[in-house]
């Protein structure tokens, strides 16, 4: 057991690595962004579709409906990559736990508690900052305030994604909910489809080849989302859930770091305050539900003795 969950922690080290080097391998393509979307997207479905066997079954229409707001979000954060920072895009993004409170009770029926309200207070302060300040623009960020509010509906989308898996697995069949599962991997590949559709009118005529161009779509499609995926599929059963998304804060916590090295990018300090407040905020909220779900697994144990 001790090697499966030794190697599952670094899996799941490397699926954040992985995917918080997004923001600078999108800035450093010469294509404009339904061009980045397009070919980042058709690439990525092409591997996960061959690395993760379960992507291959029938896809059903929750997989789609599910799909369709992981191609929004996919889009949006080229786009907000494009024109705003690095930072800035991966932090408001990481808004989305955010707009699931706020929906959930109303798409899933799901109670917000007091200590929700509180995580939603504190979310909404750290993205208010981002919006007080005031980002200069740079080469790799020439349009920072249009690009923010994409970020920002990009996490809307990213909060879509999550509350429809949720839905998915709720109707899971079979051991240790293999259908719910099944069907999520199959939405990564339906949405890429949908998100490299979408963009093509947008993205055509193609450029001239060029290697570089080539090279940085082929490792975003195959690696920063194919290989990614790959790891932290396989990883999450091995892994509690606090500890999974606490290794995955990763991302965004080094998002800025390769944006920073690869391009000098420099995000303005209160939208460095405001992304701290969000990650800060997000690694409580899993600590606090974590240790309630301990609580009342313990009362249940109790209950059961008598």
């Amino acid at each position: 057991m001790a090697p499966t969950r030794a190697g599952a922690r670094l899996r799941l080290l490397g699926t954040a690595v992985l995917f918080s080097t997004g923001g600078a391998g999108i800035k450093w393509t010469t294509l404009d962004a339904w061009q980045v979307s397009c070919f980042r997207s058709g690439v990525a479905a092409l591997a996960v579709w061959l690395l993760v066997p379960a992507a291959r079954r029938r896809w059903n229409w929750r997989v789609l409906v599910v799909a369709a707001a992981f191609a929004l979000t996919l889009t949006l954060f080229v786009t907000a990559n494009k024109l705003t920072t690095s930072a800035n895009a991966i932090f408001l993004q990481s808004t989305a736990p955010l707009w699931v409170l706020l929906a959930g009770p109303l798409l899933l029926h799901e109670r917000a508690t007091r200590e929700d309200l509180v995580f939603m207070a504190v979310v909404a302060l750290g993205m208010l900052l981002f919006f007080v300040g005031h980002d200069r623009p740079q080469a790799t960020a020439p349009d920072p305030a249009r690009g923010n509010l994409l970020a920002v509906v990009s996490g809307v989308g990213y909060a879509g994604v999550v509350l429809g898996l949720r839905w998915i697995g709720r109707d899971a069949e079979g051991p240790a909910g293999r259908r719910g599962n099944d069907d999520a991997v199959a939405t990564v590949v339906a949405g890429n489809v949908l998100a490299c559709l979408v963009a093509l009118p947008m993205a055509l005529p193609a450029p001239a080849p060029h290697l570089t161009d080539a090279l940085v779509i082929l490792y975003l499609g195959a690696v920063q989302i194919g290989l990614a995926y790959l790891m932290m599929s396989t990883a999450m059963p091995h892994v509690p859930a606090l500890e999974a998304s606490t290794i995955l804060l990763v991302e965004p916590a080094l998002n800025p770091l390769w944006a920073w090295l690869v391009h000098g990018e420099r995000p303005a300090a209160l939208s460095i305050a405001g992304g701290a407040v969000i990650i800060l905020s997000a690694a409580g909220k899993a600590w606090w539900d974590a240790r309630r779900q301990d609580r009342r697994g313990a009362a249940t144990v109790r209950a059961a003795r008598g």
